[in-house]
């Protein structure tokens, strides 16, 4: 089965290993880069990833799911989703464009970068 659409592991390979399970390469994640239409997002208490994913990335289907967007795409990413974000840090958002025009691009799917 394909990964859906949007997901984490929509550019990773799979193999078999030895016994037979199918197991599949890290994600390449798609690191920060600065560009004009980035959201610069201060964290106030009660902010989450998934919460971040679902206001900047709304018009997208299953925003919250995209949470794994906004962790990669941090100057040093955040490689633990479940600790608690704390207020006052910068966290940055790509726009929408970047995520569908750079992230999901079809290029980046051929090349798997």
């Amino acid at each position: 089965m394909p990964p859906r659409r949007y997901s984490r592991y929509q550019y990773c390979v799979a193999a078999l290993d030895a016994n037979g399970r199918l197991i599949l390469s890290d994600p390449d994640p798609f690191p920060f880069v600065a560009l004009t239409d980035n959201v610069v997002h201060p964290v106030v208490t009660g902010d989450t990833l998934w919460g971040l994913a679902h206001l900047y990335f709304q018009p997208l289907a299953r925003p919250s799911g995209l949470w794994w967007i906004i962790a990669d795409f941090q100057p040093t990413p955040i490689v633990d989703p479940t600790i608690a974000l704390e207020a006052g840090q910068t966290i940055y958002v790509p726009s929408v464009r970047t995520v569908l025009e750079q992230i999901f691009s079809a290029s980046r799917q051929q090349t798997g970068t």
